[in-house]
């Protein structure tokens, strides 16, 4: 079964690599913090609140973080030092299962619902194209027949880039002439998955934040026009975000889940930077699982976010 069921050797080492940088500089600075130091005290939880807020875990998850430690520290009388990397692991993974966030397996989706529709939404630049196709690479490794809709026919390099991820995986797309009507190359491409017995269907949208009335009203339009096919289509509607922003990352959640059900999250570029700990922040803030990390250019480097493996891979195990 591996070290963590499904979770493989090579899914483990992608994973220690892409998140070098954070852990060098979380698991660096908390070492330093607590060596020669026998017991947890106020100074070394200030240390420890200034290592994630500057790793990007966000304010107020950091403070609630830094709450469940003085808690056990207060429960158990005594927790020396040597224990708080242990704790910190424990009450990171308890937050994000709380939010649902790393219980899923595998590139799979729900058996009772065929085709099953994703909405994938996010600003332009974050990944979101690339994102889509290497869902649609994993999916179909996985023995599953995915269609393409290219529904963000206001920029033509982002059809392009989808037809480029189409003929690169083997996956059909659907798509109309630049400035056609998003809501309807939506509706001919869960005709046509329909038609043919797809198990997955991935839509892309426009990500443009400059006019957020319009924003909500083209993705508002689409899922109605979906629905007409499918009532309770989309099945996820999936935010991807780009993890080396960090705070920013948090200010675009809020645009598009003001916008729009979001229901699920893929954090991107975590191996390029130093901010994973955005990973934990933004789960925890909105409440919203995170269910795919990007760690690298690679068709693998796409991975269902593990919880337990995203810890250890952080702190140790």
């Amino acid at each position: 079964m591996g070290l963590f069921g499904f979770f493989s050797k090579e899914k483990k080492e992608t994973l220690d690599k892409g998140l070098a940088k954070t852990k060098e500089s979380v698991f660096a600075k908390l070492a330093k913090t607590i060596i020669g130091k026998r017991r947890i005290d106020d100074r070394i939880l200030d240390d420890l609140e200034e290592i994630l807020i500057t790793s990007d875990v966000g304010v107020d998850t950091t403070l609630k973080i830094i709450a469940r430690i003085q808690q056990r520290a207060a429960a158990d009388k005594y927790v020396s030092t040597d224990e708080l990397t242990a704790i910190l692991r424990e009450e990171i993974a308890a937050l994000l299962t709380e939010n649902r966030t790393g219980d899923m397996e595998d590139f799979s989706v729900p058996v009772d619902r065929r085709p099953y529709v994703m909405m994938v939404v996010g600003v332009n630049g974050v990944g979101k194209t690339t994102t889509i196709g290497k869902l649609a690479y994993q999916f179909k490794k996985n023995n599953l027949n995915v269609y393409l809709g290219a529904a963000d026919t206001f920029r033509a390099a982002a059809v392009e880039q989808l037809v480029v991820w189409s003929e690169r995986t083997g996956v059909p797309i659907v798509k109309q002439k630049m400035g056609s009507d998003p809501a309807s190359v939506a509706y001919d491409t869960l005709h046509s998955a329909m038609a043919n017995r797809a198990d997955v269907v991935i839509i892309d949208t426009a990500g443009r934040l400059h006019n957020k009335v319009n924003l909500m009203n083209e993705l508002t339009k689409i899922r109605q026009v979906m629905k007409k096919l499918i009532p309770d289509a989309p099945h996820e509607v999936l935010l991807v975000l780009d993890g080396s922003t960090g705070q920013n990352a948090f200010e675009q959640a809020k645009q598009f889940i003001a916008a729009t059900e979001v229901n699920a999250l893929a954090i991107t570029k975590l191996d390029g930077t130093a901010k994973g700990g955005v990973v934990i922040g933004i789960s925890d803030h909105f409440h919203i699982p995170v269910k795919y990390i990007g760690l690298g250019e690679g068709l693998e480097d796409l991975q269902v976010f593990n919880k337990k493996a995203f810890v250890n891979s952080l702190f140790g195990e």
